[in-house]
């Protein structure tokens, strides 16, 4: 039998106290948490962890978008479907569990394909947008739309044990200008492709969610016009200006 935890009058201000104690956020920092909105773009083993982080954190509004459903190869690396949900929707079922980790947060559900011309619409309703994406074309899309509509954005990446991250806002180089456009874009594969290991995508994951975070923050320095590459087989890590 599962118990409820009892929420009294101090148990909001208390599960935000870890968060209120860095010295970069602070008070400020959890009230512009909690009025920030974030969209994730891919609710696989990258929007899904920074999804659960966002909320946690308690991004105030959270969009999650996907078309897919929960298949077997998915539970490797997706820690937040099991094998009882296999054949449910992704964004339906993260969506439950956002509201079961937190229940201050709004979450905005969108179980359908985000194509172009249905981005710029939802994509001007955030703040900040992340992309979670398997595709280097939905990747290129997220990037375009943001530009178009000046909306900051970070987009990541991983294929095996590697992983890549950047982030932009208008007045930085985007995603074009570090891997190309169309059919020469060189980001990285899609794991259907060539396959990724859980804790790759995990990483990955937790530096979109921690952009997210210092972006409504101002906390630190966002991975503008810088492409964060790691291999953890190597192992190594290092950020390539690009500006």
């Amino acid at each position: 039998m599962i118990s409820s935890f009892p929420q009294t009058e101090n148990f909001f201000p208390k599960r935000y106290s870890r968060l209120e104690i860095i010295q970069s956020i602070g008070k400020e920092g959890i009230q512009k948490i909690r009025q920030g909105k974030v969209f994730i773009l891919g609710c696989g083993a990258l929007g899904s962890l920074s999804a659960m982080y966002l909320a946690a954190s308690g991004i105030g509004t959270i969009g999650i978008a996907d078309f897919d459903t929960i298949d077997a190869t998915n539970l490797q690396r997706q820690l937040f479907y099991s094998e009882d949900l296999v054949g449910d929707s992704k964004v339906i079922q993260l969506a439950n569990k956002m509201s079961r980790l937190n229940s201050d947060i709004r979450t905005e559900v969108f179980n359908e394909m985000i194509t172009a011309a249905k981005a710029e619409n939802i994509f001007a309703r955030y703040d900040f947008i992340i992309d979670g994406s398997d595709n280097m074309s939905t990747k290129q899309m997220t990037a375009s739309v943001c530009e178009k509509i000046n909306k900051p954005y970070c987009i990541g990446g991983v294929e095996g044990f590697a992983g890549q991250v950047m982030s932009w806002a208008p007045g930085h180089t985007g995603y074009s200008g570090i891997f190309g456009e169309g059919s020469a874009c060189t980001g990285i594969m899609p794991c259907t492709v060539k396959g990724v290991v859980g804790p790759a995508a995990g990483i990955v994951a937790s530096y979109q969610a921690s952009e997210a975070i210092k972006f409504l923050t101002g906390a630190g320095k966002m991975l503008y016009d810088k492409l964060l590459n790691f291999d953890l087989l190597s192992p190594s890590s290092e950020i390539f200006s690009i500006a």
